[in-house]
């Protein structure tokens, strides 16, 4: 009997507690300590900002360097890679002006010579003719004027007839031509007028031709020899000359960027060479059409060389100004530091000891300071040896 009475007692129990969760629900019950329906999970709680600020001790403000924002200005530039090689429109063939074998020859590949100077000389049978010409003019002057002298004095006693004093004035008119003909085709060949004076002396033609260098500069191939035949206008020319005063640079471009290039933009050229010299110059020719193959346009600049230091073939970095300069906030490059989710910052200070992380847009770089853009102000002190320092300090204080 007195078990039947706990099982009622139980069940009696049972539905006095489901009438309780129908009558208050499950708040109710959840306020007595019992549990309804799937477990239930603990909502995480929130996680803190993470710090942006950072404050040294003491002892470690020194670390740090600090300077205010400066405003700079910015030249609208664009970099390019090519190569130098010699100004082509500075470069000669030096042919000789008249056939005949080489006789002698006085420079080599990469001397350096002034105009005028003798390149080399060759034996010149038009040389031989001209000369000859020019003597037997000589010797048929010396000979007319002779004549005319004495009919001349015959003449005054009435000796010679008007008629022969008239012709000895024609030849020796024709023969004075000739003879100043004959001087000038012989200076053609590059004879001075002491040489050429020495020659009808002497009576002898001297067949060496001296070619002279036409320009002042360096000589940059040599395909002569002793003995060899050459003829003017016959390739390949027996010396090649290069004015070395200013050198080309010969680039290609992408054809995305060719738009900003044009004729007469200021090029500041670096070659690995020189390392810490700047060679400067302008473009002088962009190229009527694109590569269809790498799509890339030509540009070619002329760099002013006056020490001559630059050699064809040397590699070369260049920047072109491809607009006026643009005045914004800078900060030294190593002010500015790179974080880890990729965005740029620097910190920002007003005492020198309590600094403040910032984001900021970047944009151009010159002489080791960064183009601000976005995020500071011209005045305000920034970090800047040191600026690596802080952010570390800030990532190992941000609670794991």
């Amino acid at each position: 009997m007195a078990y039947k009475n706990s099982i009622l007692i139980a069940v009696a129990a049972v539905v006095v507690l489901a009438g309780v969760a129908f009558l208050v629900g499950e708040p109710a019950l959840r306020y007595m300590g019992l549990k309804t329906g799937p477990t239930a999970v603990a909502a995480a709680p929130p996680q803190p900002p993470a710090p942006q600020s950072v404050e040294l001790q003491e002892s470690l403000v020194e670390t740090v360097k600090v300077q205010p924002v400066e405003e700079r200005d910015f030249p609208i530039e664009q970099d390019a890679v090519g190569s130098i090689d010699f100004n082509g429109d500075m470069t000669l063939q030096v042919f000789a002006a008249y056939q005949g074998r080489i006789i002698d020859l006085f420079v080599k590949i990469g001397d350096e010579v002034h105009k005028g100077q003798t390149l080399y000389t060759i034996d010149s049978p038009d040389l031989v003719q001209a000369g000859s010409t020019l003597i037997s003019s000589a010797g048929v002057l010396e000979l007319t004027t002779r004549t005319l002298v004495r009919l001349r004095d015959l003449a005054k006693t009435k000796a010679a007839a008007q008629r022969d004093l008239e012709q000895a004035i024609s030849d020796q008119q024709a023969a004075e031509g000739a003879y100043k003909a004959a001087r000038d085709a012989v200076r053609i060949f590059g004879k001075t007028e002491d040489e050429i004076d020495r020659m009808v002396s002497e009576r002898r033609v001297d067949p060496a031709l001296v070619v002279p260098s036409p320009i002042t500069g360096r000589i940059t191939a040599r395909n002569a020899a002793p003995g060899l035949f050459v003829q003017p206008g016959n390739p390949p020319a027996p010396y090649a000359v290069a004015d070395i005063s200013t050198m080309w640079m010969i680039a290609n471009v992408p054809e995305s960027e060719s738009p900003n290039i044009k004729v007469g933009q200021e090029v500041k050229a670096r070659v690995m060479a020189y390392a810490d010299r700047v060679f400067e110059g302008k473009i002088t020719t962009i190229g009527a059409a694109v590569d269809p193959t790498t799509r890339r346009v030509l540009v070619r600049s002329e760099i002013a060389d006056p020490t001559h230091e630059l050699r064809p073939g040397m590699f070369a970095n260049f920047v072109i100004r491809t607009g006026d300069p643009v005045r914004s906030p800078a900060v030294p490059a190593n002010g500015v530091v790179r974080e880890g989710d990729g965005t740029m910052s620097v910190w920002v200070t007003t005492d020198r000891r309590h600094f403040s992380r910032r984001t900021v847009k970047i944009g151009l770089q010159r002489d080791d300071y960064r183009q601000i853009l976005e995020g500071i102000r011209p005045g305000e002190l920034v970090a800047t040896e040191g600026a690596i320092f802080l952010s570390n300090m800030l990532t190992f204080a941000r609670p794991q």
